[in-house]
């Protein structure tokens, strides 16, 4: 489909932010998300609240995208939204607004996969110095609900070579800032206070599973478990080594995640390498990636810190490509708790 302008709306309401963005073909003209702060009190995302808030958010959010895009609903080409995976409630707000305003408008719907669009938000052109990894490449995809290893293939043709078995290496993240005291969302936290502390100081536990899938259960339980035994010994050890526990607790699940990522490498040939995801905002993963392709002489690719955790950009230019491939969908679109690459 030949357009020069093609302009997409895109909405995203996956867990607990709400977010609009205008896209021009492959640029962002604006991204806007409104943050839950609600659920910091709660050590966790509250889905009933979550749905709660994205109602009272979603309008304004549209609004402040298409203002500082300077575009009308009469330019836009189609509406692309988060189907899934996600919260089933948080993704039906989302879902609904999008479907009334291309009914309003008769324009295309397009479903997203919120797991691909972290993938090709590489692939959003801010400037003309942008590099963008070649196909195929590896996309190490990690966050709070996820993590997996995937091979890309083309714009939307994803093989998935390895996952987590269990919990996501977010989750480990921020299951022990709670068991630290720390603040949700807590893996942020573990991120600055480990730029002053000993990553070598402490040893934690390595599991092992077949293949290049993840399993984080058995070291978050092994990291419960050493907390628990080191305040037994002296109850002020939280306070007094927090940095460098932090430090090492974090180089351990970066040591676990980028070496099947090297596996993966090796198995495959392939010589591009992005990261994805709300983990991929994690200053010493990013450093740690760096240096992997300076170690391997491979092309690494991070994105922008804006494009990392969840929101809307990514959705729209995931729903660029599928517009050029004219893959749009029916109103009877419905959500999906889990929703496969």
């Amino acid at each position: 489909m030949q357009n020069l302008n093609i302009y997409i709306l895109a909405i995203e309401s996956s867990c607990d932010d709400t977010s609009c963005a205008i896209l021009l073909n492959n640029k962002v003209l604006s991204n806007v998300t409104a943050h839950q702060k609600i659920h910091e009190q709660f050590g966790g995302v509250v889905p009933e609240l979550a749905s709660r808030d994205h109602q009272k958010n979603i309008v304004p959010v549209v609004h402040e995208a298409l203002k500082i895009a300077k575009v009308n609903l009469k330019q836009l080409s189609a509406i692309a939204v988060t189907a899934g995976p996600g919260l089933m409630g948080s993704l039906l707000v989302g879902l609904s607004f999008a479907k009334s305003l291309s009914i309003a408008l008769r324009i295309p719907l397009i479903e997203v996969n919120h797991m691909q669009a972290h993938i090709l938000a590489h692939f959003i052109q801010d400037d003309e110095e942008h590099s963008v990894p070649i196909f195929p490449f590896i996309c190490l995809t990690v966050s709070g609900g996820h993590t997996q290893l995937v091979k890309v293939k083309n714009y939307l043709d994803f093989d998935l070579l390895g996952e987590t078995i269990d919990d996501a290496v977010g989750e480990a993240f921020d299951k022990a800032a709670k068991t630290l005291g720390l603040d949700y969302p807590g893996g942020p936290l573990i991120d600055k206070l480990a730029k002053s502390g000993d990553k070598n100081k402490y040893r934690f536990a390595s599991t092992k599973v077949p293949g290049f899938d993840y399993s984080f259960s058995g070291i978050k339980t092994s990291f419960l478990y050493f907390i628990r035994d080191q305040v037994k010994v002296n109850p002020n050890f939280i306070s007094e080594n927090l940095t460098d526990i932090c430090a090492s607790y974090q180089s351990h699940l970066i040591q676990v995640l980028l070496k099947n990522v090297k596996l993966v490498l090796k198995d495959t040939g392939i010589t591009h390498l992005a990261i994805a995801g709300g983990v991929s905002a994690n200053s010493e993963l990013r450093l740690q990636v760096d240096m992997l392709g300076r170690e391997l002489a491979i092309k690494t690719f991070i994105p922008k810190f804006e494009y990392c955790t969840d929101n809307a950009a990514m959705i729209g230019i995931t729903g660029y490509y599928k517009f050029l491939n004219e893959e749009f969908s029916a109103l009877n679109l419905a959500p999906k708790v889990r929703m496969e690459l």
